[in-house]
């Protein structure tokens, strides 16, 4: 395909034969090594600059922060979401070999009386809710 950098006035235009990949990313092409050495294209990843000889002299392609910040959250969101998928396929598989018999939920103990004596005393704990309540010593020292 031919691939073009610049306007048209200054440009620079090359063949370049891509690879297709079937992914979800947030990249629309990436451009390798033996791209950027067609276009004889110097990049500078900090500044987001890629620089490339024109015959009206060198191109300069300036990257967008702003751009470049938001696909590296999203490709960060994609990467979250393949590594969960992937632990939930591996958690299923496992719960797969589990036996049956094993898989029976344990009956819940029921819930103990409260043993109301004279050295403890029932205190409720929110206004308007009788059955939340507490029990405290009854014959605790005020300091």
């Amino acid at each position: 395909m031919p691939v073009q950098f610049g306007t048209p006035d200054h440009f620079r235009t090359e063949f370049v034969n891509f690879v297709v990949a079937d992914f979800d990313g947030t990249y629309h092409a990436i451009l390798g090594r033996p791209s950027l050495t067609k276009f004889m294209a110097v990049s500078h990843y900090s500044y987001l600059v890629l620089k490339m000889p024109t015959e009206k002299g060198f191109l300069t392609v300036r990257g967008n922060v702003y751009t470049a910040y938001t696909c590296e959250e999203e490709s960060f969101k994609i990467t979250e979401a393949i590594d969960l998928s992937i632990l939930i396929a591996e958690i299923v598989a496992q719960a797969t070999q589990i036996p049956p018999d094993q898989l029976r939920l344990p009956e819940q103990e029921p819930p103990r009386k409260n043993s109301k004596s004279k050295e403890h005393k029932e205190v409720q704990l929110v206004d308007g809710s009788p059955e939340k309540t507490a029990l405290i010593g009854a014959n605790l020292d005020p300091k």
